[in-house]
């Protein structure tokens, strides 16, 4: 892929971040859910691209725009052939509630290249590069926090687990207080938390847990991008759930997903651009005469460079993004 196409998914993702943004804290996470996604659309359709939407808003018939399957960018035959994952806005509630962490995301790779997951659960486990290699999504938690502690040379003490705040997790947790580990929950989000393993300054050293299968394939391909691991395993609730796995070429959804079944090959992509403040990345930041600034970062698998890109957006020059009371 043109490396020229890192910078302009990240046009993709300010796009959607500036788009849900103004929304921050008013209540309605549909609304703002809806801005993002037609902010990334819309800049979607101006790239030299022939890409095709493998993890969306959902089917065709339940998204009117970036649905699974669907053809965005230019789509000329000479325009590179990609398959595009999306998550507008991962964290919608954190819009809504005025919360820290939402994020604007793309994941890109040739065609062919990233799992067409079902729209449902997945267990996960993701660490940094430091600890790639030393942890099995099929062994405890006691074990996993034991050997990260081995591999970051960390007093188990010091070793922060983050998850999302269910009860499903509730044997990890107890698993890690039992063993003497810290552990960091959150409400929504978890592709910026497996983002968060790997950069030191976060405080974050493992993501584990049960969350949503596409967001799983999208923290794939950071981790990969980024050096670190990700393993994950398919949890059908039901058996229509099993039987949509089949349909979508998934036959034994019980093994362990590795990045390189999520993720295949050494040219993929991965862009964020904050919404609300979080960790990682700052939110959009509005100044007087209406100007916005975005905080982003985009990394790519081949170099494993990782670049984060601060913007200034005059949004008058931008008349979708121009602020209009609702």
């Amino acid at each position: 892929m043109d490396r020229e196409l890192a910078l302009n998914i990240v046009r993709v993702t300010e796009a959607a971040a500036l788009g849900c943004a103004r929304y921050l804290g008013r209540g309605d996470k549909e609304i703002a859910d809806q801005a993002a996604v037609d902010g990334m659309r819309s800049m979607f359709q101006t790239l030299d691209i022939n890409g095709t939407v493998v993890i969306g808003e959902g089917e065709m018939d339940e998204a009117p725009m970036l649905y699974i399957g669907e053809k965005i960018g230019s789509c000329i035959d000479t325009a590179p052939k990609i398959d595009i994952a999306v998550d507008p806005l991962d964290g919608t509630n954190l819009v809504a509630e005025g919360k820290p962490n939402a994020i604007a995301v793309v994941a890109v790779a040739p065609k062919g290249c990233l799992l067409h997951a079902p729209d449902m659960y997945m267990d996960k486990i993701a660490v940094g590069p430091k600890a790639v290699g030393v942890v099995d999504i099929n062994a405890s938690i006691e074990k996993n926090i034991i050997a990260l502690s081995k591999a970051l040379n960390k007093d188990i003490e010091d070793i922060t687990v983050t998850m999302l705040d269910r009860t499903r997790h509730k044997h990890l947790i107890d698993g890690a207080r039992k063993i003497g580990a810290r552990i960091k929950l959150f409400n929504e989000g978890d592709v910026a938390a497996a983002i968060a393993t790997c950069f030191e300054d976060s405080g974050v050293d493992m993501m584990v847990g049960i969350g949503g299968a596409p967001e799983g394939v999208i923290a794939a391909t950071a981790l990969k991008c980024l050096g670190g691991e990700f393993q994950g395993k398919l949890t059908p609730m039901n058996k229509d759930e099993e039987v949509r796995c089949g349909n979508m070429g998934i036959d034994d959804w019980t093994k362990v997903l590795y990045m390189e079944d999520l993720a295949k090959g050494n040219d993929v992509l991965f862009a964020a651009t904050g919404v609300s403040d979080g960790e990682l990345l700052k939110g959009v930041l509005y100044y007087g005469n209406n100007t916005a600034k975005t905080h982003s970062m985009v990394t790519r698998s081949k170099t494993g460079t990782v670049r984060f890109i601060d913007t200034i957006h005059k949004l008058d020059k931008k008349p979708k993004y121009a602020y209009v009371e609702k």
